[in-house]
């Protein structure tokens, strides 16, 4: 497998150029592929979904681009085994699309990231995520250390993962959280979840393990300049924080 990835671009998208640009740091061949674009998708490896407000978040964030013809060639890639990171908005749409989970039919979804608890507003907030799952277990998350915690902002109205809670217990059963919210040293409580999320969930991957979706956005803290803590004159631009899971999602298209 190369790394020629696709960034997707839906009306609304609008965290494409970090994407982009964090794919292209870490050594893939990325590019932008607009929703006009969509029979060129067969042709990558792997694909991107970034975060933005798809089709202005009608009826329910993701619901609409989760039936558009670009998450046709997605959802068969994905069926073949091809890496997907859905981020954010992305995220939303993946299940939407039913590929996280991945315990129903496809577009048909079993659970939500639906409004943020207890107070249904929108969530700018930096936060870090702690592996919750054996780093192979996801292709994309294959390279990362146990237990690894990554920073990233929290940018959403829609982040709160629900489900009935026979479908909770299916999805925390089933090794599906990726991600949970903890705090800087990887400790975990009520405290570090931004949004309420049941089960503390930030990020799911699908049964084969090639399909991840996270919530908040590590391409937002994958520069030095990304961070709420940055002192002195050091390399602003230099890669770190959440480039972690971006370089280890390069990893596993090597």
């Amino acid at each position: 497998m190369s790394g020629k990835v696709a960034v997707l671009i839906f009306p609304g998208t609008n965290s494409e150029e970090e994407s982009l640009r964090l794919a292209r740091d870490v050594g893939m061949d990325a590019q932008l592929v607009h929703w006009s674009r969509s029979a060129a998708l067969a042709n990558f490896d792997a694909y991107v979904l970034p975060g933005g407000f798809a089709y202005e978040d009608r009826i329910r964030a993701g619901a609409v681009p989760a039936h558009d013809p670009m998450m046709d060639a997605v959802i068969e890639g994905a069926q073949r085994g091809k890496l997907v990171l859905g981020i954010c908005n992305g995220a939303q749409i993946l299940l939407e699309a039913g590929l996280v989970p991945g315990t129903g039919p496809i577009r048909k979804p079993t659970a939500a990231f639906t409004h943020n608890a207890p107070v249904p507003k929108f969530v700018c907030k930096h936060v870090h995520v702690k592996l919750a799952i054996d780093p192979a277990r996801c292709a994309i998350t294959a390279s990362l250390a146990k237990d690894a915690v990554i920073p990233a902002w929290a940018a959403h109205g829609q982040g709160r993962l629900a489900a009935t809670d026979d479908h909770l217990e299916e999805i925390e059963a089933g090794g599906h959280v990726a991600f949970v919210y903890a705090h800087a040293d990887g400790s975990v409580d009520a405290a570090a979840n931004p949004n309420g999320s049941a089960i503390g969930c930030a990020a799911l991957t699908n049964g084969a393990g090639n399909v991840l979706a996270i919530m908040p956005h590590p391409e937002r803290d994958a520069w030095n300049f990304n961070h709420p803590d940055s002192r002195g004159p050091g390399d602003i631009l230099a890669p770190s924080g959440g480039v972690a899971l971006f370089a280890s999602f390069a990893r596993a298209l090597r």
